[in-house]
């Protein structure tokens, strides 16, 4: 007689009696939706409901959906927002023929209709990356302001820090930071200064720019965890199917 033991790598299949539907997601996310009930914070959320003296807040929350809904709606934003900044920002890392650094071959006409031509920075393009850069950067500081998860805004912060220890050198460039810790840019100032300050803050490995995208990536990275683990409940006891992980379960409920 022989026996055969098949190793499993979890606790899911435990669970696989619930059926086909359940078993497809049961190695996902049931044990942690299992252990989200089991630790009280559903029976919390019933309890501060159905109390005589629970809050207008809790009531107003639930009825209207869920007591996540904002922050859904703000992680959203963060996630958004985020991949944005770091498109505007390797878009300023980029090498070669796609670099827009490449010095060109740019004609000015004087006030005699005399053309001259030169090679030098096309400084309009480089604005207008560094422009869309900016106004990326500001959506990224509003959507973590209406959010304020822990780790996203620690994120945030060493981004914002970042912005704080180049401050002298995007000055000379016309950005300056906010109170709110928004940033702002004059076109003026910008076409004036040296472009090679700017691909010095923006163009090159381990500058500015980089590090902006890099944090970037860490608050987007944040904000996915973050929707990957946050299910919240309805006022019926299903799902809210706000984040990442649906509406797997309600149809057992």
């Amino acid at each position: 007689m022989s026996i055969s033991i098949q190793a499993r790598p979890d606790y899911s299949f435990l669970f696989s009696s619930l059926g086909s539907g359940a078993a497809s997601v049961s190695g996902s996310t049931f044990l942690m939706d299992y252990a989200s009930i089991k630790n009280g914070s559903y029976y919390k959320l019933m309890k501060a409901y159905y109390s005589e003296t629970g809050s207008d807040e809790v009531k107003s929350l639930v009825n209207n959906g869920t007591s996540g809904q904002v922050d859904a709606k703000s992680l959203a934003r963060v996630q958004s927002s985020t991949d944005a900044l770091k498109e505007a920002a390797d878009a300023l890392l980029e090498k070669g023929s796609d670099s827009v650094f490449k010095k060109k071959d740019i004609t000015t006409v004087d006030e005699n209709g005399v053309e001259t031509t030169r090679r030098d920075y096309d400084a309009e393009s480089i604005y207008k990356a560094v422009d869309n850069f900016v106004t990326n950067y500001n959506a990224v500081i509003e959507a973590v302001d209406d959010y304020r998860g822990d780790t996203v805004t620690r994120r945030t912060e060493s981004m914002v820090n970042a912005t704080l220890s180049n401050i002298k050198l995007l000055n000379k460039i016309g950005i300056t930071v906010n109170e709110d810790s928004t940033l702002s840019l004059d076109k003026d100032t910008f076409m004036n200064a040296e472009m090679s300050t700017v691909e010095s803050l923006f163009g090159e490995n381990g500058s500015y720019g980089y590090r902006v995208s890099a944090q970037a990536s860490l608050i987007n990275y944040s904000a996915d965890r973050d929707a990957n683990r946050a299910n919240t409940y309805t006022f019926t006891g299903a799902y809210s199917n706000l984040y990442n992980a649906g509406s797997l379960f309600n149809s057992y409920f």
